[in-house]
């Protein structure tokens, strides 16, 4: 297939194209390389992927989603089976310093997407939400049955305000969609302002760790393989209409249109200071803390029900903790050299 991935130098979209190609998929990557953390670690993933044997089947290209008739002509100059669309400004805390990029990005861009796959007859589009479309929701474990109309940042409005507006496409033009809400992924090649990377950073300078909420927040920690191995299981499965569907009773995660949304998590919370300890652990030092009431836009726990996912995809989060810090540390220390 010839598959479109946005946010092809982040995290999540570079593992991605690399199990694409890998595969024997084409890919075309597109980002826009922004300093919202350090570019040179993206620019390393790019260089990562490029060193692939199966490099030729990926190319990238420079651009933003919210580049409206540079993403029309992408979409129709290369005319792809499915898009994988991991473009956004990430960040909850930064919504709330710089909300307009969030705009920009996670509903202009997202628009573009939209439009991309409308008029060039896209057979699949997964997209990024995030568990934090579940905001005030205090049941846990998150279900996709459960109301999602409490976010606490602005970040979780945009993810939420995506899944709206796939669902209308879906609606509208028979455009297959499927949502997938990310539970806190980690792991080599990770982002630089997620918690992991911080605290390794700063451990290893013999700087003190910022702990919020004292550390009694609970994460459902995610290692990157088993978060790309369910965005590509999804990818496989094309979103149908739920023929069940009761409008009387509706269901919120899928629809009489081709639309699903999913859960994508490990499936297994852990406290932030278990967390820690398993870092602490693996770096072969204790670490400084400073415990801290929580944040603006912060929810306390995560837990990912994924049994939605597994159930149509035969998803299976397969990483434990110690296995997924081990691996990050490593990569850590060899690409820092430290």
């Amino acid at each position: 297939m010839k598959i479109l991935v946005t946010g092809a130098a982040g995290f999540i979209g570079a593992a991605v194209s690399h199990y694409l190609i890998n595969r024997g998929d084409e890919v075309v990557g597109i980002d826009n390389i922004n300093d919202y953390y350090d570019v040179n670690l993206k620019h390393a993933r790019l260089a990562h992927l490029q060193a692939s044997p199966a490099a030729s089947l990926f190319s990238f290209v420079e651009m933003g989603v919210e580049e409206r008739d540079k993403m029309a002509d992408l979409f129709a100059t290369h005319k792809f089976d499915r898009v994988v669309h991991l473009a956004a400004q990430a960040g909850v805390r930064y919504s709330i310093e710089n909300p307009n990029a969030y705009v920009d990005s996670n509903l202009v861009g997202f628009m573009n997407i939209l439009e991309g796959c409308r008029h060039n007859h896209v057979e699949h589009l997964v997209y990024a939400s995030s568990s934090s479309v579940y905001g005030a929701n205090e049941t846990m474990p998150f279900s996709e049955q459960h109301n999602v109309d409490h976010q606490v940042s602005l970040y979780a409005a945009s993810k939420k305000a995506n899944e709206l507006m796939a669902h209308t496409y879906s609606h509208l033009y028979n455009i297959p969609t499927t949502g997938l809400r990310f539970f806190t992924v980690y792991g080599p090649w990770s982002r630089p302002d997620m918690a992991p990377f911080k605290f390794t950073k700063a451990i290893l300078e013999g700087k003190t760790i910022q702990v919020y909420n004292y550390g009694n927040h609970r994460r459902d920690f995610t290692y990157i393989d088993d978060i790309v191995e369910g965005i590509v299981r999804a990818l496989d499965k094309i979103a149908k209409p739920n023929e069940q569907w009761d409008g009387s009773n509706p269901d919120p995660s899928t629809s009489k249109a081709p639309y699903r949304v999913y859960n994508i998590g490990a499936q297994t919370p852990v406290h932030l200071l278990t967390f820690i300890e398993t870092l602490e652990k693996a770096l072969g030092v204790e670490a400084e803390k400073e415990l801290l009431p929580m944040q603006p836009g912060d929810v306390p726990d995560t837990y990912a029900d994924v049994s939605a996912l597994a159930k149509d995809t035969g998803y299976k989060p397969s990483t434990d903790v110690e296995t997924g810090v081990n691996a990050f540390v490593a990569w850590y220390r060899d690409f820092y050299q430290v």
